[in-house]
């Protein structure tokens, strides 16, 4: 599979790469545009070369991210002239001859327009997204969003992006690692924190990017190790002061909320506070961004947090970190119904009931230090602190079947008399089970980087040093009464009370050096060395309790356990890691070519007891890692990029151990000293391109993974327990593929625009079924799925008014080999239309209706139309619109539900949770704005910020 990727690639791109670019005749002007005040770049200029004698334009473009630009010319004498909303436009004068092609006019400084600031007519309509080079860079006054927002909300709106139920963010397809402010990380690896807490009209631009390495920063050679992140620049003016945000709220159904933002920004220093509490699941507006669909929001949640972010910078140090404290109380009440296939004819059926009550405390600290003591040196230093601390406790009942109840969860686990509904003979057990679970670990880390070029430019030295130890230990208590209907009346209850306690330590150390050396014109090589130990001891000691015994009394006083021998067991694990890696790079001003190779000697100990047995086991294993990545720049908007990853991952220690692990009586490991590594390849393509004349631009993705010797779990069915005996076996199969198209099309004046987002997936999913105690190929079953996605958003805005009507449709198209029964073809649809409407007096109306429908599901009661409509009403005062009092209504007609599916190439399953649904909130919010000096660059817009009566990208007109 590696061999055939590979060739495809260099087939081809060969002749691109060694296509031969002439040198042009014309010449070239070049500069850099940045604002007068703070000397920060101002990217998406408008930057035009005029014709001196009747001001005609010749060509015209942008400014990059770091607000560069460069246009081509022919020779002659010409007139630049560059603008941009809220400044006062430049002209400059400038010449390119023969002598002198390349005409440099250095840096060119914008001064705010006061006038402009201050009468604010302005008509132009910003556009939503634009592209400059890989990056897209999103309007935050295109997207209107409910006065009070925060930025979740307006990430919702966004082209392309989607934020799931545990608050992940993709972007065309693309996972957000972090979220930044004009380019500094913001808490770090939590972008939840930004997501919930920073307030919508404090924000300009959000730029989403992948952002380079520490080690191609140092080296200025691109590692292909890049992350995608969401760069956030904040409005002009707000980087001279304080600024910030309150917000209380009480509503019905005692629901609360409370958030407090405080932030210095000046130069480039930012310094931020951050507060919250409340017990409503952190919704934001109800409605989001207006699209409609099923959101599922898993149990009551009440969180608590603080924290405190901080960046300096001065010419040789640039500093930042964060400080963060969070704590989480869940009430998690949910009802599901499954069913497992455990042969070609038959399948388990399970249906349970949980409710779980659960503590999660967690601090972190994270810090970034970068010294330059010149232009030649770079120290990077990262320190890493995380104190966690969690208390989960479950009840459970749980009831399996060998053929389907037909009865809801809610009737059987209810019932008096189970067998008055379900024959006898298809029953197979119910577990009553009451457990509890504590933790806490300690860790802490950091890692050292020193960079040296070397002088000639592409000559680096790198030095990297990297360690990471945690400490941690966990109790689990546990009572279960078990009853199997198909056993023996001496054999059909089982009740196991268990006291579990184990402790671990993990160690983590590296060290790496890199050189690297150019060959020729813009050809490099490097090398890499990476030599890597870790160690990770745990000590599990089993109890069996007494009988009576309950979880609540704990190990306290006089109650002891007997320790079981045969369950507690104890593991050293000790791991050796040579990385070799070898890469060359092209770079030239339009196109970029990686190709590199990884080898990783591996050599890996285990020390493992565990009753009668105790052994030490050895594996040396050898990784091969190649790596492509071609990158080409047709214009400064549109670019494709093309990589392939090849990575092997190896079995677990434990699983190659031919050891039975049967803690618990349902549910027995065994091991398999016969696992092979796996191999995945993963080939994505990626292209974009956007016109800036007429704000039209298109954007595509494309994923390949295949596994080979992937490892999946063969679960073995006891028909008596309703068990399942499960050994780790390689099989292949396993492949998906992933494919997406965005648009985003402005009409006449710009005021209309139409955004969709089409994504594809296809999955051949492969997994061993059987109740044999030996299975063959015939017992693979195949699972088949097909999903295809549309979202279609169109909108209307004026400046008191903006409308969108908003449409998706999910459908998914699954085969199951084992059970022709198990074929399923649904779907979600959905429709409606959101408002923001802007009135005289500061007041304004949001509000959002949507139909949201599922079809084709074999349970009825999954198949259900919900009608959806949440409204807010809001009212500025205090000088300066500095307060908002907003009324806000969720689920207005009590309809929502809480619904999820899940399949699987083995089984199937649906889960619905308790959630917060219809209820109503006052919201009071309190905006502090202190600059210094004028009062920033460019119009503030946006609720609270902007004159009287008008949203965001608009003035008051006098």
């Amino acid at each position: 599979m590696k061999s055939w990727v590979l060739c495809f690639l260099l087939g081809a791109f060969t002749p691109s790469l060694i296509f031969s670019q002439g040198r042009t005749p014309r010449g070239t002007v070049s500069g850099t545009v940045v604002d007068a005040d703070d000397k920060m770049p101002v990217m998406q200029a408008t930057v035009q070369v005029l014709s001196p004698k009747d001001s005609t334009m010749i060509i015209g473009n942008i400014t990059d991210l770091d607000g560069k630009f460069s246009l081509n010319a022919k020779l002659g004498k010409y007139l630049l002239k560059v603008s941009f909303v809220g400044y006062k436009p430049v002209f400059k004068d400038f010449e390119i001859t023969r002598q002198k092609p390349k005409a440099s006019v250095g840096n060119i400084e914008l001064s705010s327009d006061a006038i402009m600031l201050e009468e604010a007519v302005i008509v132009a309509q910003a556009p939503e997204v634009t592209a400059v080079a890989d990056t897209l860079v999103y309007n935050s006054s295109a997207y209107r969003v409910p006065e009070g927002s925060a930025l979740e909300e307006l990430v919702k709106k966004l082209p392309g992006a989607e934020i799931d139920d545990d608050g992940k963010i993709t972007i065309n397809g693309k996972e957000i690692s972090k979220i930044m402010i004009d380019g500094k990380e913001f808490f770090a690896d939590d972008p939840n924190i930004a997501l919930k807490n920073l307030p919508v009209n404090i924000i300009d631009k959000l730029r989403a990017y992948d952002k380079q390495s520490d080690m191609a920063k140092a080296t200025g050679i691109q590692d292909g190790e890049e992350e995608t992140v969401l760069d956030l620049t904040v409005k002009p003016g707000m980087n001279k002061g304080w600024f910030g945000n309150a917000d209380v709220a009480g509503g019905t159904q005692d629901r609360y909320s409370a958030k407090v933002l405080l932030n210095r920004f000046y130069g480039g220093n930012q310094f931020t506070v951050i507060g919250s509490s409340n017990n409503v699941n952190d919704n934001g507006f109800p409605g989001g961004g207006g699209g409609g669909g099923w959101r599922r929001q898993n149990g009551l949640n009440t969180i608590h947090m603080a924290g405190f972010n901080f960046a300096t910078e001065t010419e040789k140090w640039h500093n930042n970190g964060s400080v963060n404290f969070n704590l989480k109380n869940s009430d998690i009440r949910s009802k599901s119904a499954s069913e497992t296939f455990v042969s070609s004819s038959s399948s388990s059926f399970t249906n349970a009931m949980n409710i779980q009550d659960n503590k999660n405390l967690n601090l972190t600290a994270d810090f970034r230090i970068e010294w330059n003591p010149d232009t030649m040196t770079m120290v990077l230093f990262r320190p890493r602190f995380q104190l966690g601390d969690t208390d989960n406790g479950t009840d459970s009942k749980t009831y399996t079947f060998n053929q389907d109840p037909v009865f809801s969860t809610d009737e059987l686990i209810n019932a008096d008399d189970l067998t008055e509904l379900v024959p006898e003979e298809n029953i197979i057990n119910t577990i009553i089970r009451n457990s509890l679970s504590r933790s806490n670990s300690l860790t802490h880390g950091a890692s050292l980087m020193y960079n040296r070029r070397l002088g000639k430019a592409g000559r680096n030295i790198t030095l990297r040093g990297y360690y990471n130890v945690t400490n941690s230990t966990s109790e689990q208590f546990s009572t279960s009464e078990t009853n199997y209907f198909q056993k023996t009346p001496e054999e059909q209850l089982e009740i196991l009370n268990r006291y579990i306690s184990t402790p671990t330590k993990s160690y983590n150390y590296s060290a790496r050096v890199s050189y690297s050396e150019p060959i020729l014109k813009n050809m490099f090589l490097q090398f890499s060395y990476n030599f890597q130990y870790k160690r990770n001891t745990s000590d599990n000691s089993t109890y069996d309790m007494p009988e009576g015994w309950t979880v609540p009394q704990g190990i306290a006083g006089d109650i002891n356990g007997t320790y079981n021998d045969d369950l507690s067991k104890s593991a050293a694990y000790d791991y050796y890691n040579h990385q070799v890696d070898v890469s060359y790079k092209w770079i030239t001003q339009k196109s970029q070519f990686n190709l590199g190779v990884s080898l990783q000697p591996q050599n890996t100990k285990l020390d493992y007891k565990k009753g009668d047995l105790d052994t030490v086991s050895v594996r040396k294993v050898f990784n091969f890692t190649p790596t492509l990545d071609f990158r080409y720049k047709f214009s400064k908007t549109s670019q494709l990029r093309v990589d392939y990853r090849g990575r092997s991952s190896q079995p677990s220690m434990t699983d190659l151990l031919p050891i039975e692990d049967n803690t618990d009586p349902l549910n027995i490991k065994q091991g398999n000293p016969n696992l092979k590594p796996s191999f995945t390849n993963t080939l994505r393509v990626h292209y974009n391109t956007f016109n800036v004349d007429n704000q039209r631009g298109c954007m595509t993705y494309f994923t390949y993974n295949n596994t080979l010797n992937s490892i999946s779990n063969r679960r073995t069915y006891d028909e008596k327990t309703g068990g399942y005996t499960t050994r780790p076996e390689n099989i292949n199969g396993n492949w998906n593929i992933f494919g997406m198209v965005g648009g985003n099309i402005a009409l006449k004046n710009k005021k209309y625009t139409i955004n969709t987002f089409t994504n594809t997936r296809y999955s051949n999913m492969v997994s061993y079924i059987s109740s044999n105690e030996v299975t063959t190929n015939s017992d693979k079953n195949i699972t088949k799925q097909l999903t295809l996605g549309e979202r279609l958003r169109g909108t209307y805005r004026s400046d008191w008014w903006e409308v969108s009507l908003n449409g998706s449709i999910n459908y998914t198209h699954s085969r199951n080999s084992y059970q022709e029964s198990s074929n399923m073809d649904t779907y979600q649809f959905s429709y409606g239309a959101s408002t923001n409407i802007n009135l005289p007096w500061n007041m304004s109306i949001s509000t959002d209706l949507s139909q949201n429908s599922r079809r084709g599901y074999t349970d009825a009661s999954m198949n259900r139309d919900e009608l959806l409509w949440n409204a807010q009403i809001s009212q500025n005062f205090l000088k300066g619109n500095a307060a908002t009092v907003s009324l806000q209504f969720y689920d207005i007609l009590r309809n929502q539900s809480n619904i999820s599916r899940v399949i699987s190439a083995a089984m199937r399953s649906d889960t619905e949770y308790n959630a917060i649904y219809s209820y109503c909130m006052v919201h009071f919010i309190y905006r502090l704005n202190l600059f210094g000096g004028k009062q920033g660059g460019r119009p503030m817009g946006g609720p609270g910020f902007g004159p009287p009566g008008h949203g965001p990208g608009f003035g008051h007109r006098r």
